[in-house]
């Protein structure tokens, strides 16, 4: 039975060229700062960001929990949406990791303004948390990959310099944002201390995260790396794909966007599922389909008999099947999901 699986774009795998390129890699002792590839990785993405320095690290949850850890004390706050993948899908680290407690703000699919972050910050007492950090997603993984408007971005930055915060962005999937709005990674980034992107969703590497930001502040960060067990030796072969990844499939992240757009647009149709196209914007659909919990529709689509292939899907909340185009899904694949979905739902 042919599976068609759009769970996420984690599940890509390296491609036979991508292996190939990871075979050849030079590498060294990392954790020494002697592995080239992994050096050469890290500055080409300081780059990219427009930042001074940058590290590289075996997941985005480390990579994120890194920049809470080095930007807080115990007993801080951080601002993020209630949806954000820090505070829903990372175990609750910002809390056990970082003794920091959180005020999730209440935005719309993962976008909160300037006027709610201001809103959320701590007057100075010696009973209350301290505010400390903001947290921005962008794209935002539980909004249905909604990009977080620049404008909005901007205004929140001259909240956080206003109280002399810390501003983070986690920007797992900003390469997403990035090619669907033409505005550079550097110019997202410029606005934040510390941003996180990962390797291993569109992009299709199989492992890895980078953090960007100062000299300093990377320095710190290096060395919670290696308090937490994410030093790594010959990583060379693992950042070998990623520059691969950045280099062969950055620009290719369009026809992902194109075929989510066009999922969300022909199972609009479909009469049992609920689904605005229009809010669409990058590589993630989320809908519902009437009278079922989104646990029931992935397992009937997992199990479906009516068209002879699998459609794997997943939960984005009770009521919301999530489905993510990633580079390992072409066109059939795409008809051939509506059309399962036409069998059970239409």
């Amino acid at each position: 039975m042919k599976v068609i699986d759009l769970r996420s774009d984690t599940v890509t795998k390296p491609s036979k060229e991508m292996r190939e390129f990871m075979m050849s890699a030079e590498v060294g002792d990392d954790v020494f700062g002697e592995d080239p590839t992994v050096n050469k990785l890290q500055e080409k993405v300081a780059e990219l960001l427009g930042k001074e320095a940058a590290l590289y690290v075996p997941s985005g949850t480390m990579g994120n929990q890194l920049c809470i850890k080095a930007h807080t004390q115990p007993w801080d706050e951080l601002i993020c949406d209630k949806d954000a993948h820090i505070y829903n899908y990372e175990s609750g680290s910002i809390a056990g990791l970082s003794h920091v407690q959180v005020v999730p703000l209440n935005g719309k699919n993962g976008i909160f303004t300037a006027e709610q972050v201001e809103e959320a910050i701590r007057p100075e007492a010696y009973y209350l948390p301290k505010t400390r950090l903001v947290c921005v997603e962008n794209t935002h993984n539980r909004g249905g990959g909604s990009i977080f408007p620049i404008e909005e971005i901007k205004r929140i930055k001259e909240v956080v310099d206003k109280y002399n915060l810390k501003f983070h962005l986690d920007g797992a999937r900003l390469w997403n944002a990035s090619i669907a709005t033409g505005i550079s990674m550097k110019e997202y980034a410029q606005y934040f201390d510390s941003v996180s992107v990962c390797l291993s969703k569109g992009l299709g590497a199989p492992v890895g995260s980078v953090i960007a930001g100062s000299k300093e502040f990377i320095k710190l960060v290096h060395r919670y790396r290696k308090a937490w067990g994410g030093g790594m030796r010959q990583a060379g072969i693992l950042a070998a794909a990623g520059l691969f990844a950045i280099e062969h499939n950055f620009q290719r992240l369009a026809e992902d966007h194109r075929r989510a757009k066009y999922f969300a647009n022909e199972i609009s149709k479909i009469s049992r599922i609920k689904i605005d196209p229009e809010t669409v914007q990058t590589n993630i659909v989320l809908f519902e389909v009437e009278g079922l919990t989104a646990a029931e529709v992935c397992q009937i689509v997992k199990d479906n008999s009516k068209t002879g292939s699998s459609l794997l899907l997943s939960i984005g909340k009770k009521y919301l099947v999530r489905a993510v185009t990633h580079l390992d899904v072409n066109d059939d694949d795409i008809e051939e999901a509506i059309k399962i979905l036409k069998a059970h739902f239409n």
